[in-house]
């Protein structure tokens, strides 16, 4: 076992095109083609495969500059629930090394394996390494060093969830998550503190985590072109340039030094589903039946997860993208579409809008708890078998069925949305964009 490292050994876990990955799960016969997980004709670039984003497609970008560059780009609709499942299998692969995992996106982590090296590091590698090959590791058999451990993260979640991440391993968590970006697509790079500034010096000031394209070109026009150069620039003219505390912090960062820890995050307290429209719309029947549809979603997540909440938020966003959110605290938490679709329209219609022109209604449930710790008040009148237990019997279809087994009438009709190209295959639409 390696122990020759006195400092933190902290690993930053990153998915690769992790919409899209998780999309070819069940599209396998798109994999190798350009493939975008998005709005279309009206959105953003959510993911795309690195076969799209060798015409220089990247996230963010509008849809419509996406299939300028690439015509031939299959497009898929995103699915939220999807993605927050397969998430949440990836963050117990992580937990299963360490406690000390902070999640910084739905698809990249932060973990601590000091401990994990000291503690699990013998029975990972002969219980689970020799089993499963070598990495690289250097043939000590996984667990038994930094990039053992960063290996087998690798093939569980490949096995279990067939996606792939890329791992950055280091003393800092800046190290590691720039090592994470160097190791794309589906590597590991391990830094050990007595290599960081041979890592670091070398590469382009743009690979450094928080530098974007405005700073990168700020420190281009004062001749720095590589963190090394960065390094050996005196502090001085840093903070002229970008101020004390920002010319400071590239300063250290071109060193190496970060002092944040990885903290562990926090079980979620909410949950929620959003939906775009293909195009604005005034209308109030639209806007109800949007509602229903996202409380229903929401409702049934929170089913799933075993949660009910009492806060109900809704959220509205206009043509002109002004956003707007309203909330409502319930007398008693629930996971009931009843019940959440009533709070979320009740906030809609208080709005008293005058047929404005929507762009996206969204509906959250907050503070969440495990529903075996919630106190579950029935009212007098409440029939012996209410809507809690429509809801569990439409789960239940659901699960040995498919989604679309069990549906309310008025949510068969969809929102009006302009049609695909020929060309492109259409998925069935996730109510949780």
């Amino acid at each position: 076992m390696r122990d020759d490292r006195a400092s933190r050994i902290i690993m930053h876990v990153d998915m690769d095109a992790f919409y899209a990955s998780v999309e070819l799960r069940r599209r396998p016969e798109l994999r190798g083609r350009p493939v975008i997980v998005g709005g279309y004709p009206r959105g953003v670039v959510l993911s795309a495969t690195y076969e799209a984003r060798a015409f220089g497609i990247r996230s963010g970008m509008a849809s419509g500059q996406a299939v300028r560059l690439a015509p031939n780009a299959v497009f898929l609709d995103p699915d939220f629930d999807s993605y927050t499942a397969v998430s949440a299998g990836i963050a117990a692969v992580f937990r299963s090394v360490t406690s000390v995992v902070e999640s910084a996106s739905i698809d990249e982590a932060y973990l601590d394996i000091t401990g994990a090296l000291r503690m699990f590091g013998s029975r990972m590698g002969m219980g689970m390494g020799m089993g499963m090959g070598v990495g690289r590791s250097g043939g000590e058999g996984w667990g038994q060093t930094p990039a053992g451990i960063g290996e087998y993260v690798r093939a569980v979640v490949a096995d279990e969830q067939q996606i792939a991440c890329s791992v950055g391993i280091g003393p800092t968590k800046f190290v590691a998550k720039v090592a994470s970006k160097q190791a794309k697509p589906d590597g590991l790079v391990d830094v050990p503190p007595d290599r960081v500034e041979a890592f670091l010096h070398p590469l382009p000031v743009e690979a450094m985590w928080g530098v974007g394209a405005k700073t990168a070109e700020r420190l281009h026009n004062l001749g720095i072109n590589t963190i090394g150069e960065l390094a050996h620039t005196p502090r001085g003219g840093l903070r002229r340039t970008f101020g004390p505390h920002a010319g400071g912090m590239l300063r250290e960062l071109a060193w190496g030094r970060d002092g944040r820890q990885v903290v562990a995050s926090e079980p979620e307290r909410s949950i929620g589903s959003q939906e775009t429209f293909g195009a604005d719309s005034d209308s109030d029947a639209v806007i109800r039946r949007e509602l229903l549809r996202m409380a229903d979603k929401t409702a049934g997540r929170m089913r799933k997860a075993s949660l009910v909440g009492r806060t109900v938020t809704i959220s509205v966003r206009f043509a002109d993208f002004a956003d707007l959110t309203r909330s409502i605290t319930l007398p008693s938490a629930t996971d009931v579409t009843e019940e959440i679709y009533a709070a979320a329209l009740g906030l809609y219609e208080r709005l008293r809008l005058d047929r404005p022109r929507i762009r996206r209604v969204g509906v959250r449930v907050e503070g969440l708890v495990p529903i075996e710790k919630a106190c579950l008040q029935p009212t007098l009148l409440e029939p012996e078998l209410g809507w809690r237990d429509a809801d569990h019997a439409v789960d239940a279809a659901i699960g040995r069925f498919g989604s679309g087994a069990v549906r309310r009438a008025v949510l068969t009709q969809r929102i009006s949305r302009p049609p695909a190209p020929d060309w492109q295959p259409r998925s069935s639409r996730s109510e949780g964009g």
